[in-house]
């Protein structure tokens, strides 16, 4: 789509590239835009299940444009806010994401990978909030987006204390599923999101919205509830039917 972001689909996986490796892929205003125009063209591409997010060079995300944040200091706040937009359309997508965070995940490129549904590290990655050091308060939903994967503890030492986590480290606190190397992050990632192929797109976007829903705080029976009803709406999709005979047909009942 243009030389900030390098979009490709194959076989219902969308890869999406940061290609800004000289400022080692900061969210400017232009990218925001490219990564929205791309997730409106891939939401309404019914063969597209899923997306993976990473970066070109040597750092998946390296934060927000400083100038963005010094035009804020001086009271324009507009550039922060689109900053905000990016990752956010990334959270908001209703097809499944994964982050394949190649090396350093910073700031507001830690929020982009937090946006994601999972995270896939690289040896090479790592995870720093890094607000604080540069007198920042949190911003984008920061708090809520780490609290909720790592724990206040983990939380705690990340924002307040400076704590960068690593791969590996970054899997044994919940902020990553796996660790891999570098040459095989983009492979990994892709064989992650191949999962969703196969399923009913409007399946696997309904299926999304409950995981997320489900995670609000909300009781069991209110899930319960929400579950049932779509359950039976999914009874209803073309292909179920013809798996379930088939299913019965194989186990013999």
């Amino acid at each position: 789509m243009s030389e900030l972001l390098d979009v490709t689909v194959d076989q219902g996986t969308a890869v999406l590239t940061l290609n800004d490796p000289g400022r080692r892929n900061i969210i400017s205003g232009a990218l925001v835009d490219r990564i929205a125009a791309a997730f409106d063209a891939l939401e309404a591409d019914p063969t597209v299940t899923a997306v993976v997010l990473t970066g070109a060079g040597s750092a998946f995300c390296a934060g927000a444009d400083l100038a963005d944040l010094l035009a804020a200091a001086d009271g324009d706040d507009t550039g922060v806010r689109r900053v905000y937009d990016g990752f956010l359309r990334v959270a908001r997508s209703p097809l499944p994401t994964v982050a394949a965070v190649n090396g350093p995940a910073v700031g507001a490129g830690l929020n982009l990978a937090l946006a994601c549904d999972v995270r896939i590290a690289g040896a090479s990655a790592w995870f720093d909030t890094r607000f604080l050091k540069i007198g920042l308060h949190p911003g984008g939903g920061h708090t809520w987006m780490l609290h909720r994967l790592v724990g206040p503890q983990t939380a705690a030492a990340m924002v307040l204390f400076g704590e960068r986590l690593d791969g590996a480290a970054a899997v044994a606190a919940g902020l990553a599923l796996r660790c891999v190397p570098d040459a095989e992050l983009l492979d990994t990632a892709r064989e992650l999101a191949a999962g969703a192929r196969g399923v009913d797109p409007a399946l696997v976007r309904r299926t999304k919205q409950t995981l997320r829903t489900a995670g609000d705080g909300r009781g069991h029976d209110d899930v319960l509830a929400e579950e049932t009803d779509a359950q039976l709406w999914s009874l209803g999709l073309p292909d179920t039917r013809a798996r379930l005979d088939e299913l019965r047909r194989r186990i013999g009942k």
